[in-house]
């Protein structure tokens, strides 16, 4: 058995996710309480309460993170390790700290900053949305053609998204669904993340990941920006900066992971959204999810069961 922890993106957050941990895991509450020292956020307050500013991507960003990794770490209390990581996007970020390349507090400093490039970048000019039912081939055909229409995601097939500015989005939405996209949904995003409009937020990034001191990688995580396993951490800087600007290979990451032998994917973070992308991506492996502390439970009991039976 071989098992991969798998990291949502933003979007994925909502409010309360992960109360549960803070409430009855110091090790999940120390970790909450050193993200909001790191950040300067009240980071339980913006998680766990009504509160709007956490679909703010300068606040949503070091949210999520903590909140998957207070749930990552109490897994761990109970004995279960990866033996490799992976996240979408923003998630890639909580891979390299579960895959040992640096410490939770470097990645909060890193995430901080990436939040408040990444949304003032572009405020309120980009927008992105997922074609469902194109493959690859055809949807470059159309968007090419469009400027400032580009593919953002990879995310399994039949679906992939694109990304740019708002008015390129929907104009090249408008033109996939007359080639035989099945849906076109627009996203709750407001910036052309993923697209060569980031590379100014890119190379703001840089200055920020360089002062990062990344160690050796305890085991291997599949980069965004490849689509392939990574076992050097001196190729993280180059891909982090790149990933804010470059197309996120998710589906080509989850491929990668099975024929390493990964046969178990563990989504830890609020929502299903990784769990979908590995169900229309792969058969015969087995798909488990953390949102809550009784699904720890589910979770290593599962673990155990498969552990006893040579699975």
């Amino acid at each position: 058995m071989k098992i991969a922890f798998m990291y949502p993106g933003q979007g994925a957050q909502k409010n309360g996710m992960m109360q549960d941990f803070y409430e009855q895991s110091g090790t999940a509450r120390n970790l909450f309480d050193k993200a909001s020292e790191v950040s300067g956020y009240d980071i339980p307050d913006l998680c766990f309460h009504e509160k709007e500013e956490l679909n703010q991507t300068k606040y949503t960003q070091v949210c999520l993170l903590t909140a998957c990794m207070a749930a990552t770490e109490t897994l761990r209390k109970e004995g279960i390790e990866p033996d490799a990581t992976c996240g979408l996007s923003l998630g890639e970020y909580t891979a390299l700290v579960a895959a040992g390349a640096m410490s939770f507090e470097d990645a909060i400093k890193l995430v901080t900053e990436r939040g408040k490039i990444m949304e003032e970048a572009a405020p309120d000019i980009g927008g992105m949305s997922a074609v469902i039912g194109m493959d690859e081939t055809a949807l470059r055909k159309e968007i090419d053609s469009i400027d400032g229409a580009y593919v953002a995601n990879f995310n399994c097939p039949g679906q992939i998204v694109i990304t740019g500015y708002k008015d390129a989005v929907e104009k090249a939405g408008e033109a996939l669904k007359e080639k035989g996209a099945k849906r076109v949904i627009p996203l709750k995003c407001s910036g052309p993340f993923h697209s060569p409009i980031m590379e100014e937020a890119g190379r703001k990034l840089r200055a920020y990941i360089d002062e990062v001191d990344f160690s050796n990688l305890k085991v291997p995580y599949a980069a965004n920006l490849t689509g392939d396993l990574v076992n050097d951490y001196k190729e993280i800087p180059d891909l982090l900066e790149k990933q804010v600007s470059g197309s996120v290979r998710m589906q080509q990451d989850i491929e990668a992971l099975a024929k390493a032998g990964v046969d178990t994917f563990i989504e830890i973070g609020p929502g299903k959204t990784i769990s979908g992308f590995e169900k229309k991506t792969l058969s015969d492996v087995e798909i488990l999810n953390v949102e809550t502390l009784e699904d720890v439970k589910n979770v290593v009991a599962r673990i155990k069961e498969k552990a006893e039976a040579g699975v």
